[in-house]
Formats: C-alpha cells, structure tokens, sequence
C-alpha cells in the first residue's frame, strides 16, 4: 500500500499520497543492447488530492536493469526527467512580477543542463527583486546589493552577495579565457533555493501581512456597522 509524504509543487499543500493517487510502472527496454547496457524506464505519476488542485506529477528515470530469480527489476538511475511541471520550480504566486517569475522557472528548469546559465538567471531575478521590491536601482547589482546592506538581516544578505557573486561566472567573461570555473547543479539549486526564501520572505509575507491588516479592518467596520444599526434601533 502506498504511503508517500508529498509536497505537491502547483498548490504547495503538503500531503500523504495513497495509492488512487499513486501510479508506478516499470518497464525494461527490450532491444538489441546499446551504451546503456541492459535498461528499463521507470515511471511515477502523482494526482494531487486536494480538491482545489488535482494537477498530475510526472517523471520518469532511465536505469540500468537486473535479473533477480527470475525477474527484471530496476537498478542504476542512469537519466532521469521531471516532465510534469517541467522542473521542481515552486509554483509562485500571480502577483510576484512576471520577469521575476520567467528567470526564476527557467534557472529552475535549465539547472541540470547548464548550472552555470542557471545561476546567471538567479542573479538576474534577484537584481530584479531588489529593484522592484526594494525600489533600489543603480548601474551595478553590487551597488544595489551594498545599498540593500543596511535594510535586512545580516546572514541574508552575505547569501544574496553569494548569489551575485556565482552568477558572474555566466554573466562575465574571465579576462583569462583560459580559465574554467564550472558551476555544478548542487551549487545552482543552493541559488535557486535563496531566491525561493527571498520570494517568501519578502513577497508572500507581505501579501500575507496585507491580507491579514484588509481582514482587520473589515472587522472593525463590521462592528461599527453593527454598533450604528443598534444604536439607531
């Protein structure tokens, strides 16, 4: 019986996952041999059960296959794919600004087959961030990073001066071109992951804190209706 803790990536609901919601299949490739070895596909699909939600997760790994008493099982992960959404990109909100959630989805995206233009994508939505959220603009993000020094957390923001920092490896060439800095996919999703409690930390709370203060004030006109009626009865 399946019982799996999930996170669903389109509503952000943490869930358990049973199995009307679960679908696994694995499958061995049966074809003359090739570089691979002897190899399958292994395949998961996830239907979210939230009412609001129900969007499917998709994906599927390439891996090496083995016999065991008879049967063909799945081993080695070789390649896998993350086809529904198309990467781990968190869902964000529609009233985070469009670039900033163009850049973030295709960091996310391209993470694994370019980490180096991933973290130059995460460098460009944070130089956006600071300009829209913070309304600091000038000519260099170092500039706009040193101005933004004084106005959060001191841990946070040595973090956003990584994140400036890695992405010049893409977005500067180095003066010797013989130099390689490679950037891997781990480091990458670390970028990735500061933009993520950026977007939380600075976006969502203050949506959440503007929601919260409507909901107050709608309550106190509530009572001052009230209060007006009663007193004219």
């Amino acid at each position: 019986m399946t019982n799996l803790n999930f996170t669903c990536p389109y509503c952000n609901q943490p869930t358990t996952i049973t199995d009307p919601n679960y679908f696994e299949e694995w499958t061995r490739i049966v074809i003359a041999e090739s570089d691979k070895g002897d190899a399958g596909l292994f395949s998961q699909a996830i239907t979210c059960p939230n009412h609001k939600c129900g969007k499917m997760w998709l994906h599927i790994q390439l891996c090496r296959s083995r016999i065991i008493r008879g049967s063909w099982y799945k081993d080695k992960i070789l390649q896998e794919w993350q086809l529904l959404p198309e990467s781990e990109a968190k869902v964000l909100p529609d009233y985070i600004p469009q670039a900033i959630q163009n850049d973030y989805y295709e960091a996310c995206r391209i993470r694994d087959l370019s980490p180096k233009a991933s973290a130059t994508l995460a460098r460009r939505c944070l130089q956006g961030m600071i300009r829209d959220f913070w309304r600091i603009k000038k000519k260099r993000l170092k500039d706009e990073i040193d101005a933004l020094e004084e106005k959060i957390d001191p841990i946070v923001w040595e973090g956003i001066d990584v994140v400036r920092s890695v992405g010049n490896i893409g977005a500067h060439m180095e003066k010797d071109i013989n130099i390689i800095v490679d950037v891997e996919p781990k480091e990458a999703q670390l970028l990735i992951g500061l933009i993520e409690r950026l977007i939380n930390d600075w976006y969502i709370a203050r949506k959440n804190k503007e929601d919260h203060m409507a909901e107050l004030k709608e309550l106190v006109k509530s009572k001052d209706e009230k209060k007006n009626k009663k007193d004219e009865d």
